[in-house]
């Protein structure tokens, strides 16, 4: 059975999008959160739609949380960690805020295949895609529990 929109706290929101921002805060005053968060973000100044960005952690990054670790896999080859690392901070430097990216069951290694394409994007074309990423992250979460 489909679950119905309902109303969730700042606390559940922060773990369903990896930190208490301020746009989390905002999203717990509505009645279907999940279902409000793209057009809230549409809304939201540019410097609160980075923040709830880089509240995420970065791909492959050592310290992640019990969600994220499972959703990003054990792929510890240092090749593939350096990569992501090399690749995250490039991406960082052009867009200005950090890559989201909805794993949905891909590995490390095939991550790195998105990241390299995503870098050739525009910033609008990104930050579009980011925060789409951020909402279906979420939404995945809610539904897994």
């Amino acid at each position: 059975m489909h679950d119905l929109p309902r109303k969730l706290s700042v606390e559940e929101l922060a773990r369903l999008f990896e930190g208490r921002t301020r746009f989390v805060e905002r999203l717990a005053d509505y009645q279907d959160p999940l279902g409000a968060a793209r057009a809230l973000l549409n809304e939201l100044p540019e410097d609160e739609r980075i923040e709830a960005l880089n509240a995420h952690p970065r791909i492959g990054a050592p310290q992640l949380s019990a969600v994220s670790s499972r959703e990003q896999g054990t792929n510890t080859d240092p090749v593939v960690l350096e990569e992501l690392a090399r690749l995250n901070r490039a991406y960082e430097t052009k867009f200005g805020f950090r890559f989201v990216v909805f794993v949905n069951g891909r590995s490390r290694s095939e991550i790195l295949d998105v990241l390299r394409g995503r870098l050739g994007r525009t910033k609008d074309q990104e930050f579009a895609t980011a925060l789409d990423d951020l909402v279906a992250i979420a939404n995945a979460r809610s539904r897994a529990g």
